[in-house]
């Protein structure tokens, strides 16, 4: 008999424990004296300080600790558009790290509309509950309207993890393996092969790190300002406008040539050993297709490649999300954040970098493990600065 893949073992557990996290109690209600505390009639008194004062909600209710999960299941996890319902384990996985990482209490909510603004609209109307939100698997380009609507009308932290956390985490990674390579961000060809959520972002992290010459391609190959309007998106007019100085043209394998970094987030197998092989000296390749990378790493070693990271756990250099959000959020909320803007996600980026002494740093061994416990403190205490500086902190 065949032994069960992680997945028939996944499934089995799921149907054991029927959810990942529950509400408990932090209280104790054993007799009428701590119910009438607890509830009526005592409850009234802080129920009226807080309609005197909405701000006294962070100081006597647990939204000062708490975010939101939200997705509408468009783009679940690399499975696709599978719905709302179908995304919930994986909202409640999301919650369940925000708990064990950050120790911050988090909610799935799961929205049944693919409709941009009735979906702002019913996120909107639940932003009292919450210090933050999160947005989950929400496919492009709905999820740049969606986030952009919502950060112009909230008061707390919008944070699309898929394409931030992304960026944060890539940002650290190139930031050491640049260090171990010799070069300067500001000088080096960077390529990103696929221009949706996650590739934009990294992108546009990048050149807040002074990246200059970096080219984002997609099927049709590089993108650039001076390509026909009908073979550019909306978004995609915006990138051209930012990135590709030099108006580079052509399929991946024509201008990956002489570059200093690849990073994909597109589709299995599309970089080959060739293409690594015409890139400049001590390429830097971060194939983070999941699960199976734009090119394994031993094939990417084999054909020159100086460092290899992918978004999987069972190679060196894994490029994971969790990393970032649970010290992301818990220094937004420890400050009472009003945004995570782009200083803040820079902050992060630089703390998750320093964790690892440069003496320290290897060809394996560029990002801290996600269990290394000095991750989240480090990040949260620089994100809370950044968050004082630039002026969205309210304590």
């Amino acid at each position: 008999m065949s032994e069960k893949t992680i997945g028939e073992k996944s499934l089995e557990l799921h149907e054991k424990w029927r959810g990942k996290i529950k509400i408990s109690s932090d209280v104790e209600v054993s007799d009428r004296e701590a119910l009438s505390l607890a509830y009526t009639p005592g409850v009234a008194t802080p129920c009226l300080e807080i309609e005197k004062d909405l701000d006294r909600s962070w100081e006597l209710t647990r939204r000062w600790n708490t975010v939101a999960v939200i997705t509408d299941g468009s783009a679940v996890l690399g499975l696709g558009d599978i719905g709302p319902e179908a995304g919930m384990p994986v909202m409640e996985g999301k919650c369940l790290l925000f708990n064990k990482f950050g120790n911050i209490d988090a909610v799935p909510l799961c929205v049944r509309t693919k409709d941009v603004d009735e979906f702002v609209k019913t996120v909107s109307l639940l932003l009292g509950s919450f210090g933050g939100v999160n947005l989950e698997d929400i496919s492009a380009p709905r999820c740049f309207e969606i986030e952009r609507k919502l950060k112009e009308i909230s008061d707390i932290p919008i944070f699309h993890d898929d394409q931030h956390g992304t960026a944060i985490i890539a940002t650290a990674a190139l930031k050491n393996a640049l260090k171990l390579a010799g070069k300067d961000i500001s000088e080096v060809k960077i390529v990103i092969n696929g221009a949706g959520a996650a590739g934009t972002a990294i992108g546009r992290l990048f050149m807040a790190f002074g990246a200059k010459n970096l080219i984002f391609a997609d099927r049709n190959g590089a993108i650039s300002r001076d390509l026909p309007e009908s073979f550019l998106t909306s978004e995609h007019a915006r990138l051209a406008e930012e990135s590709n100085p030099s108006c580079e043209k052509g399929t991946l394998a024509e201008v990956i040539r002489g570059a200093d970094v690849f990073l994909g987030v597109s589709r299995p197998g599309l970089l080959t050993p060739e293409m690594i092989k015409t890139m400049a000296d001590k390429p830097i390749i971060f194939a983070m297709a999941n699960p199976t990378p734009e090119i394994m790493p031993d094939k990417a070693i084999e054909a020159g490649a100086f460092i290899v990271g992918t978004g999987r756990s069972d190679f060196p250099n894994q490029i994971n999300n969790l990393l970032a959000f649970p010290g992301v959020f818990r220094g937004a909320l420890d400050c009472r954040a009003s945004d995570i803007n782009e200083q803040m996600k820079i902050a992060a980026a630089e703390a998750l970098a320093s964790v690892i002494p440069e003496s320290e740093l290897s060809r394996e061994y560029i990002l801290p493990d996600v269990f290394d416990k000095r991750v989240v403190e480090k990040i949260s205490e620089a994100v809370i600065l950044a968050a004082r500086e630039s002026g969205v902190a309210r304590k």
